[in-house]
Formats: structure tokens, C-alpha cells, sequence
């Protein structure tokens, strides 16, 4: 697989792309069955062509079909 992904660049191997993802850190407030998530106090982390961007939030409504890893308790990237 490594091969493959040397000459075809758009093909990222699985814990590359997540290193792509945004990082959510926030309080649960609570989740249903489609794991759909409000969080309170919430930090985006976003890594984007011009740099590291950070955005704060109050609240948000995070799609269950969006998350990919959880980490309870987890500290979060640094800021």
C-alpha cells in the first residue's frame, strides 16, 4: 500500500488522512443513538493550507456520521 500511495499522492493511507481531520475538543452535554453529540465550551482545531486555525464556540451540534475517533477525558490538541 505504501508503494501505491508514493505514486498516487490523492491517496492517503488511513492515519494520514485522520491527521487531516479537525479536532474537536469540548464538554458533552449529551448524545443520542446516531451518536449525535451537543458539546458546550467547545475548541476547533483545523490545520489548513495558511496554518494551524483555532476557533472557539459556545455550543455546537456535532453529526454522529462525522466523528470518526473519541477520546474521553482526552486533553485535547495544545494550543
Amino acid at each position: 500500500v505504501a508503494a501505491n500511495t508514493a505514486s498516487n499522492p490523492l491517496q492517503l493511507l488511513p492515519l494520514k488522512l485522520v491527521d487531516k481531520c479537525k479536532e474537536i475538543v469540548g464538554m458533552l452535554l449529551g448524545f443520542d443513538g446516531s451518536v449525535n453529540m451537543a458539546l458546550e465550551d467547545v475548541t476547533e482545531f483545523e490545520i489548513t493550507p495558511e496554518g494551524r486555525r483555532i476557533t472557539k464556540l459556545d455550543r455546537i451540534l456535532l453529526n454522529g456520521s462525522n466523528i470518526i475517533m473519541l477520546v474521553p477525558g482526552g486533553e485535547g490538541s495544545e494550543v
